[in-house]
C-alpha cells in the first residue's frame, strides 16, 4: 500500500494559474511561489468582495482517538466530491504546524487520494507565514526587553511580563527559561517562556483580522506586560506595531494549492484548538465564500474545541453563519471509545460500538444545539463490518441526522460522492437556524460554565485562585464581554485525557486565564493543558528523511 507521501509525489498537479482560472481568478491575483502555491493579492478582494456568499460547510469530528478519524481527508474528499457531482467547491483550510509535523501526529494535508498538494511544502515552510508570525512575535519580545534595558519609560514590571517568545517546533525544555544571564548589558535578569507559534496571540490575529488597518489595531492591543501600577502596557505603548505588521504583510495574504483531483485550495493560518482557536482566517474563508457555491472549511481536533471555537468564536466575529456541518467518526474510533484496544479494532465488537458511541451523540446534540443540521459520516476501513455500518446509520437517522460513508482516502472524490450528495440535500432541504452558545453580555464565568456544562456535559467548574483573581481583573480591565478561548485537552470532552466515550460527574477545572486583548478574546487554561507540546519518545522526525535527488520520504 502506497504512502501518502508517495501518493502525493506521483500526482500530476496543475500549474497554479490554471487551478485559479477555474474560479476566475487571473495572474494578475496572483503572486507565485514557484509553480503550484501563490498568494493571493488584496486587489482580487475589492474586485469580488460584493458577490453573494456560497453556502459554508464546516467539518468537524468526535474526539481524536489513536484509531484515527481523518477529518482533513474528509474536508479534502467533500470538496473534490463536490465537483465530481458538478458543483463548484472550494476548500478553505488550516496550515500545518511544524511541531505536530516532527511530533507525534505527523502531516496535515489529509490523506490517501484526499490530499491537497504540493504536501511537503505544505508541511515543511509553506509560503512562511508561520516564520513571519514568529518573527513578529519574537521582535514583540525583544523590544519589550531592550526597553527595560533601555531605562523601563513605561514602568514595567518585570514580575508582570505577559508576552512569551515562540517558536514553531515542540520543545518542552522551553517552557520555562531564564533570560538576561551574564553582564549588565546583557539585559535584566527574569524568567521567561515560550509558546508553540500556533498558540502565540499572533498567529490568532492574523487569522482573525479583517484587513492590514484591522491587523494593526489588533497589534496594538496587545498586552505585554503590567507596569508597577497595575496599568496594562501594550504593543502599542512600545512602539512595536509598525515593524511587527511589516514583518507580516505578505503573511496576511492567503495562499492557494490544489488537491490531488485540482479542486482549490485556501490554505491561511494555523492556531491549534485545544491551546488556541482552531479555525483557519477569517479572509481566506470569506474569499472562498466569494469564489465558490460550496466551501468545505475544518476545525481542529474534537467538535468541543474545533467547532465550538468556530462557532463562538470566528463564526461571531466575522459575521459568519455555516449552512451545515459534518462530523467525522470511524468505527475504529468509536469501539476505542467503548474500551477496545487499539490492537483488537479491526474485530466486529457492536457491544463495544454501542457503548462508544455515546461520544458521537454528544457532539450531534452539541452541534444541534447551535441550530446547525448535522450530517454524520464515517471514514471506512476495510475491518469494519455491515453490521456496524448499519447500527451507526439507525443511530444518526434516529437523533436527525443524515448519514453517510466516506471512502475517499482509498478513491478521492469518488468515494465522497454519497457524502456530497447528503450534504447538498441538506444544503437544500434543511436551513440552518445558527446562533452563538451564549451571548456578549454573559460574565466571563458564566460563559466558562456554559461550555463546560453544555458542550462538555460537566457538572460544574471550580477556578484555582489565580484564576479566579485573573478572571476578576480581565473583567474589571473591561474585557468581560469577550468570548471565552479554553484550552483543553483533545482527547476527552473532559478536561482528564483518560476519561474516553462521554464522561459524567466531572468538573473542569481552571487553573488560570489571561485576555488576548488583540485577537479579541480570555484564553481559559484548564487542567494540565500546555501552550508549548513536546516530542514524544519516537518523534516523526526520526522517519523523516531527503535523498540526494532531493526526494522527502517519511512525511506521514
Amino acid at each position: 500500500m502506497k504512502t501518502d507521501i508517495e501518493i502525493a509525489q506521483e500526482a500530476k498537479m496543475l500549474p497554479i494559474k490554471e487551478v485559479a482560472a477555474a474560479y476566475g481568478i487571473t495572474e494578475d491575483d496572483l503572486e507565485f511561489y514557484g509553480k503550484y502555491k501563490a498568494k493571493i493579492t488584496d486587489d482580487l478582494w475589492n474586485q469580488i468582495k460584493d458577490r453573494k456568499d456560497g453556502k459554508l460547510v464546516l467539518v468537524t469530528a468526535i474526539n481524536p482517538t489513536p484509531a484515527g478519524e481523518g477529518k482533513t481527508t474528509t474536508s479534502v474528499g467533500l470538496g473534490e466530491a463536490f465537483a465530481k457531482i458538478g458543483k463548484k467547491a472550494i476548500i478553505a483550510l488550516r496550515e500545518p504546524s511544524l511541531g505536530p509535523c516532527f511530533g507525534i501526529k505527523g502531516g496535515a494535508a489529509g490523506g490517501g487520494y484526499a490530499q491537497v498538494v504540493p504536501m511537503e511544502d505544505l508541511n515543511l515552510h509553506f509560503t512562511g507565514d508561520f516564520h513571519a508570525i514568529t518573527s513578529a512575535n519574537n521582535l514583540l519580545a525583544a523590544l519589550l526587553d531592550n526597553h527595560i534595558q533601555q531605562g523601563n519609560a513605561l514602568g514595567i514590571d518585570t514580575r508582570q511580563i505577559l508576552w512569551k517568545r515562540c517558536m514553531d517546533m515542540n520543545d518542552r525544555v522551553l517552557r520555562n527559561i531564564v533570560v538576561g544571564l551574564g553582564a549588565k548589558a546583557d539585559g535584566f535578569v527574569r524568567e521567561d517562556h515560550f509558546v508553540i507559534t500556533v498558540a502565540s496571540e499572533i498567529m490568532a490575529i492574523l487569522c482573525l483580522a479583517e484587513d492590514m488597518k484591522d491587523l494593526k489595531e489588533r497589534l496594538g492591543r496587545i498586552i505585554v506586560a503590567y507596569n508597577f501600577a497595575g496599568e496594562p502596557v501594550t504593543a502599542k505603548d512600545l512602539n512595536a506595531v509598525g515593524a511587527m505588521a511589516a514583518l507580516l504583510k505578505d503573511a496576511l495574504k492567503p495562499n492557494l494549492i490544489q488537491t490531488l483531483e485540482h479542486t482549490g485550495a485556501l490554505v491561511h493560518g494555523g492556531p491549534f484548538a485545544n491551546i488556541a482557536h482552531g479555525c483557519n482566517s477569517v479572509r481566506a474563508t470569506r474569499m472562498a465564500l466569494k469564489l465558490a457555491d460550496i466551501t468545505v472549511t475544518e476545525a481542529g481536533f474534537g467538535a468541543d474545541l474545533g467547532a465550538e471555537k468556530f462557532l463562538d468564536i470566528k463564526c461571531r466575529m466575522a459575521g459568519l453563519k455555516p449552512d451545515a456541518v459534518v462530523l467525522v467518526a470511524t468505527v475504529r474510533a468509536l469501539k476505542y471509545n467503548g474500551g477496545v484496544p487499539k490492537t483488537e479494532l479491526q474485530e466486529e465488537n457492536l457491544e463495544a460500538l454501542k457503548k462508544g458511541i455515546v461520544n458521537l451523540e454528544k457532539h450531534i446534540e452539541n452541534i444541534q444545539k447551535y441550530g446547525v443540521p448535522v450530517i454524520v459520516t464515517l471514514n471506512s476501513f476495510t475491518s469494519d463490518t455491515e453490521a456496524e455500518y448499519a447500527y451507526i446509520k439507525k443511530f444518526c437517522e434516529d437523533r436527525g441526522c443524515e448519514f453517510a460513508l466516506s471512502e475517499v482516502w482509498a478513491k478521492g472524490g469518488e468515494g465522497g460522492v454519497a457524502l456530497a450528495e447528503k450534504v447538498l440535500h441538506t444544503l437544500e432541504t434543511k436551513e440552518s437556524h445558527f446562533k452563538p452558545i451564549y451571548p456578549d453580555d454573559m460574565s466571563l464565568k458564566d460563559k466558562i460554565h456554559t461550555v463546560a456544562t453544555e458542550i462538555y456535559g460537566a457538572d460544574g467548574v471550580t477556578y484555582s485562585p489565580a484564576a479566579e483573581r485573573a478572571l476578576k481583573k480581565v473583567t474589571e480591565m473591561g474585557f468581560g464581554n469577550l468570548p471565552v478561548c479554553m484550552a483543553k485537552t483533545q482527547y476527552s470532552l473532559s478536561d482528564d485525557q483518560t476519561k474516553l466515550g462521554r464522561p459524567t460527574g466531572f468538573q473542569i477545572n481552571v487553573r488560570d486565564a489571561y485576555v488576548s486583548a488583540g485577537a479579541g478574546f480570555v484564553v481559559v487554561l484548564t487542567g494540565a493543558i500546555m501552550t508549548m507540546p513536546g516530542l514524544p519518545k519516537a518523534p516523526a522526525a526520526y522517519n523523516i528523511d531527503v535523498n540526494e535527488d532531493g526526494v522527502i520520504t517519511g512525511l506521514f
